[in-house]
């Protein structure tokens, strides 16, 4: 299988990228391949485009997702009691390895502080 490669939305630190870069994934930020005032569809393109993921905490993406009838791109959203930048690296840490499987088939993940779910897409 080969490796997840991920989009970071900018609402996910820098301090976030660089940490899951430095043990291995692959991850880039939205901020340092699209302009700034790139809208939430083109990011979603670029990934597509680009076969990665996207990783955000914007809730906004999973409704373009679903209303557009996409299989792709796989969607991580974090939904944690804290947008501290060292507890979301530390929940990513733990749960991508667990769903890279799932993230090659294309799915919308929600990631809580103990749980996630997991959504087949397209989303019926």
């Amino acid at each position: 299988m080969p490796p997840v490669r991920i989009l970071a939305n900018m609402n996910i630190s820098p301090l976030t990228v660089s940490a899951l870069r430095e043990v291995g994934w692959d991850i880039i930020r939205v901020s340092q391949v699209l302009p700034s005032n790139a809208s939430d569809r083109e990011i979603l393109e670029f990934a597509r485009s680009q076969e990665r993921i996207v990783v955000t905490q914007d809730l906004d993406f999973s409704s373009l997702i679903a209303l557009g009838g996409f299989d792709k791109p796989s969607l991580v959203t974090i939904r944690l009691s804290t947008s501290d930048p060292e507890a979301v690296t530390q929940r990513l840490l733990i749960i991508l390895p667990e769903i890279q499987e799932q993230l090659h088939q294309g799915c919308a993940i929600t990631v809580e502080d103990s749980s996630f779910r997991v959504r087949r897409l397209p989303v019926q």
